[in-house]
């Protein structure tokens, strides 16, 4: 089977609006037709491990069962992850150890879980941080390094400087959009290369941020977050239209050209284009 490239990056905490108004280089790419840039409305809770598992496995909490972030051990779930590899693919994750939890081993030992490569594993290479000040800057670093190095068809980035910038100040505060537009400037150092490499790109987040300093709750700023997408078998667009954020997983298991797994649902709120829908939809 054929896979196609794609690298799948959460900033993890980032609201709509602050999205809207302070990434720069991601609209650059919007206004000239290079990106999509789309509205997604967020499962409940409207936290964030609970919502990892709701973007790698394109389940509801009410099915997975990870409904809090307290909720520690591997999931149930057939995973973006699972299916790349059942379809002979490779994959790599740079990300919380949340993730290591979920897709690899629970719980994480930091002295032994910060670097893993397993061949059999459904996140081959994986390089996971514990602290949510984790620089960003070094996380992509390390992205970068890995992609070119070993060229895998599916990496998945979770960053978390934003959120942790939301809980310390607030949505609205300048060291939430300082962290947002630092952000935006690590994707602009790397994108370029990895589009020149042939790989998708789908950058989103799991939730938002209130002014409170918190989120978890329904209001459109614990909810709505974006979808960038940059993807020759997407029609570029900017639309305000609710995506469902179930249909993102699934979404990107058809860039990537994997079949779904049989609890995934269709994406019928993120349409390729019409003519390549029957090519990648399994």
């Amino acid at each position: 089977m054929q896979i196609n490239r794609v690298i799948y990056i959460v900033l993890d905490g980032l609201r709509y609006d602050v999205a809207c108004s302070h990434m720069g280089y991601l609209h650059h790419l919007v206004e000239y037709e290079k990106m999509s840039r789309l509205r997604v409305e967020s499962e409940l809770p409207s936290l964030s491990r609970p919502l990892y598992e709701t973007l790698l496995t394109g389940t509801p909490p009410y099915i997975h069962g990870i409904t809090t972030n307290a909720t520690v051990r591997r999931s149930t779930e057939v995973s973006v992850f699972d299916l790349v590899v059942q379809a002979g693919g490779t994959t790599a994750a740079f990300a919380y150890h949340w993730v290591s939890e979920l897709y690899s081993r629970a719980p994480f030992q930091p002295m032994t879980d910060r670097i893993q490569h397993n061949p059999d594993g459904a996140i081959q290479y994986g390089s996971f941080y514990f602290e949510d000040h984790y620089p960003d800057t070094h996380l992509f670093a390390e992205a970068s390094c890995w992609i070119e190095a070993e060229r895998p068809d599916f990496v998945y980035i979770h960053s978390m400087n934003i959120d942790d910038a939301g809980h310390r100040e607030g949505g609205h505060s300048r060291l939430y959009q300082d962290a947002v537009l630092r952000a935006d400037q690590c994707l602009a150092h790397c994108l370029p290369r990895w589009m020149e490499l042939g790989y998708d790109i789908v950058v989103t987040s799991d939730h938002g941020m209130t002014e409170a300093h918190n989120h978890g709750g329904t209001t459109q700023a614990d909810r709505e977050v974006p979808l960038f997408i940059a993807s020759s078998r997407y029609v570029p667009q900017v639309s305000d239209t609710c995506v469902k954020q179930v249909d993102v997983a699934p979404f990107v298991a058809t860039l990537l050209g994997v079949p779904h797994s049989p609890a995934m649902t269709a994406h019928q709120s993120i349409p390729l284009k019409e003519e390549q829908r029957d090519g990648l939809v399994t």
